[in-house]
């Protein structure tokens, strides 16, 4: 799933409304399941509970036939080998949690993102003399969305690095596991293992590997919009000339986040529950993580700082030049009575107005550079840091956690 057209792409047929861009050019469908599944005759209504339906089927088909085959194998259960599939959590986290994430944060994204691409068209931040230019970033971003070719790239890279590395990693221990015998001359994956490496793990990296290209596509449409001619105002009340929407916007990634988390989580468990590693020792690797998540999600923000900037000195000097103006006029009348007698200053409405020149202008001088706020970061690194708050209780027991949060708020 990513952009893509469902019938054609955004031109001068389709040019936009001030007021909304065609719904029949906005869907995040596309690439190559998607265009298999239209060629077999799947219709878009199904195509539709197919994808929802993507966050139940995609881990079954990834998880289910390997508890199957190492319950064949005698690898399921605690003490048939060194590390039973029952205890791999690692493999659990990353098939039942982290992947329902990934496609849970794709249909979130195709709620949130499609109202945000609108907006700029809606609240006229885009003139009628760019709309051109603009449709035509939209239709690129859909057509590289709707590409089959990266979808082949992708898969291409993830049976490469798997035939290359995985395989090697898998087979590299020193004691039998569930997915490989024991390191040696004779060291093999399991049928288990054969599913997971070629099968359940490249699902895993296909959506994830899909979600990077996903917000590349994101960041590069943010791009093209941020170099056109804006119609971005100083005096906007969001305080980032009226793209206050794009924040809200960026929100739709909080599960990408999570999702992110839940793998960072599988990472850390086999470290921490069965090596017997404290979780403070990863702490620099943690905070990667948390960085890495807001650099995917944020950064592509950081786009339109330039215009933003040159938006709040533009309003400065012109709005500055306005209050200067009023607060004379205000004085000449007020201070110098040169219209003593014209109106009585109890009732006055130019008390009122100079004090809306001053918010006006507070206004302008308080723009941000770019559209993210505080708020905003701290819930992406709480999404990131949730999955991964289970592991607390290696460091401590619940109670423990549980009387010092009650000490905390009360």
């Amino acid at each position: 799933m990513a952009f893509a057209p469902r019938q054609e792409h955004l031109g001068k047929a389709s040019k936009p409304t001030p007021d909304v861009i065609p719904t029949s050019v906005i869907a995040f469908t596309g690439g190559l399941v998607t265009r298999g599944l239209q060629r077999i005759g799947v219709q878009d209504r199904t195509l539709l509970r197919l994808r929802v339906a993507a966050i139940i089927i995609l881990p079954l088909i990834s998880w289910l036939p390997l508890l199957v085959l190492t319950a064949i194998d005698g690898k399921l259960l605690p003490g048939s080998v060194h590390t039973p599939f029952l205890l791999d959590l690692s493999a659990h986290i990353r098939l039942l949690a982290a992947l329902p994430l990934f496609v849970l944060a794709a249909r979130v994204a195709e709620a949130r993102l499609l109202p945000t691409i609108q907006q700029f068209v809606a609240r006229r931040i885009v003139p009628e003399a760019s709309e051109d230019k603009f449709n035509a970033a939209v239709a690129s971003a859909f057509r590289l969305g709707d590409s089959t070719l990266a979808d082949i790239l992708i898969i291409v890279i993830i049976y490469l690095g798997d035939t290359f590395f995985v395989w090697r990693a898998f087979t590299a221990n020193a004691a039998t596991t569930w997915y490989a015998g024991s390191a040696g001359p004779g060291s093999h994956l399991t049928p288990a293992g054969f599913y997971y490496a070629y099968v359940g793990l490249p699902i895993f990296q296909f959506i994830l590997l899909r979600w990077y290209f996903r917000l590349f596509i994101w960041a590069r449409f943010l791009r093209h919009v941020s170099k056109l001619n804006l119609n971005l105002l100083p005096p906007h009340p969001d305080r980032v000339g009226g793209l206050g929407f794009l924040i809200m916007g960026t929100q739709a990634f909080t599960f990408f986040a999570m999702a992110h988390g839940a793998v960072l989580a599988a990472w850390l468990s086999t470290r921490v529950v069965f090596a017997g590693k404290h979780l403070p020792s990863y702490k620099t690797e943690i905070i990667v993580v948390v960085i890495f998540v807001l650099l995917l999600t944020v950064a592509p923000l950081f786009a339109f700082a330039r215009p933003l900037a040159r938006t709040k000195r533009r309003g400065i000097i012109e709005y500055g030049a306005l209050a200067s103006r009023y607060a004379n006029e205000f004085n000449e009348k007020w201070i110098f009575r040169k219209g003593e007698g014209a109106e009585p200053l109890v009732g006055s409405a130019d008390i009122q107005s100079l004090a809306d020149m001053s918010g006006s202008y507070d206004v302008v001088q308080s723009m941000r550079s770019v559209p993210i706020t505080t708020q905003m970061l701290i819930a992406f690194g709480i999404a990131t840091l949730l999955p991964v708050a289970p592991l607390l209780l290696t460091l401590m027991s619940l109670s423990d956690i549980l009387k010092k949060l009650a000490g905390v708020l009360f």
